[in-house]
């Protein structure tokens, strides 16, 4: 089973953590993160991109000119695609960019992901993260302590208001809690850090 150290607030070491290691001691699968990256971002698109097709411009009602004896081609209305002003062909019109992967695979992904970090050794376990009122400045002393400088993710076992507000203006930090940990953050960021309870819960719904 993988070991890594566990650390206090002002980040001094408290000992040693087993992590299991069917969710943190895998070989990483790129393919599938990959996959489950795709996924991720495909869902984040908005899809309102909207262009008007020939029956909703304005005008053309008439046709622009008789059939035959004009010498020129036949026309229907000014507001076909070819004319200046007319309808587009085939244009984009509001979609869902989202889908899913199977679940075996989301849970291989996140699992891949998490295992990255390890192999990578850019995960920090802290025996507890708390606040007794939304401080910045303690947060940012937090991260001080732990020698994190870069795009940090910070996982906790559950919304814990203090810890959002104390941390949501430093640039480069996430907050998430243990059920909302997905592929594309841990990949996004350099650092991951889990509290004890967190890599707990998380165990308990990935084993």
């Amino acid at each position: 089973m993988p070991k890594v150290s566990l650390y206090k607030q002002d980040g001094s070491q408290a000992g040693e953590i087993e992590l299991n290691e069917s969710i943190f001691g895998i070989e990483p699968n790129n393919a599938v993160m990959f996959e489950a990256v795709v996924m991720q971002r495909a869902s984040l698109r908005q899809g309102s991109h909207k262009v008007k097709n020939r029956s909703e411009v304005r005008g053309g009602g008439r046709k622009p000119w008789r059939q035959k004896g004009t010498g020129r081609a036949r026309q229907g209305s000014i507001r076909s695609p070819q004319w200046r002003g007319g309808g587009a062909v085939f244009g984009p019109t509001p979609r869902s960019y989202s889908y899913k992967l199977p679940k075996k695979v989301r849970r291989l992904a996140i699992k891949s992901a998490l295992s990255s970090k390890v192999v990578e050794e850019n995960i920090l376990v802290l025996e507890a993260l708390s606040f007794e009122t939304p401080k910045t400045k303690e947060f940012a002393a937090v991260l001080k302590n732990l020698s994190v400088d870069k795009k940090v993710l910070v996982v906790t076992d559950g919304l814990d208001e203090n810890i959002a507000l104390s941390g949501r203006n430093i640039p480069g930090v996430t907050i998430v809690s243990a059920n909302g940990v997905n592929v594309l953050d841990v990949l996004g960021h350099d650092k991951l850090i889990m509290t004890k309870a967190a890599v707990q819960k998380v165990e308990e719904v990935l084993v």
